[in-house]
């Protein structure tokens, strides 16, 4: 079978797509979360897309979802033994993150930066909150 990606991390970025997704496998790797703890953990997220990215999530076998059939309602989410794998993956980004704080929140400043000046100049600024 042919790949209609070009190589491994153009097929992840794909099946990562989505700001949130990353985070929700972040916090799922330290265990299972129901939807709450789930939602204050990653922050700043709508129900709407984060009940998205999580359907998404399912649908492509990285996390379950087990409805305990409760009232009100109990459903927790965990990483399938796939998605724990591609959670390790990201823990070397997460160091990297970690490591390059202070360039990384210069370059956040820099583009907040630029977008000042281009909405000074009647050009629409990008959205750069993250939390």
């Amino acid at each position: 079978m042919t790949s209609p990606f070009t190589c491994g991390l153009d097929a992840v970025l794909f099946v990562m797509g989505g700001k949130w997704k990353p985070l929700i496998l972040y916090h799922l790797m330290h265990g299972a979360l129901r939807y709450g703890e789930l939602r204050r953990a990653v922050g700043k997220v709508s129900d709407k897309v984060l009940i998205q990215q999580l359907k998404e999530l399912q649908a492509d076998g990285i996390i379950d979802r087990l409805d305990f059939g409760e009232i009100p309602p109990k459903v927790e989410y965990s990483l399938t033994s796939f998605g724990s794998s591609l959670a390790q993956a990201l823990v070397q980004l997460c160091e990297w993150g970690t490591r390059h704080t202070d360039e990384l929140t210069s370059i956040v400043k820099r583009r907040a930066a630029r977008s000042l000046h281009s909405t000074a100049s009647g050009a629409a600024a990008p959205v750069l909150d993250r939390h």
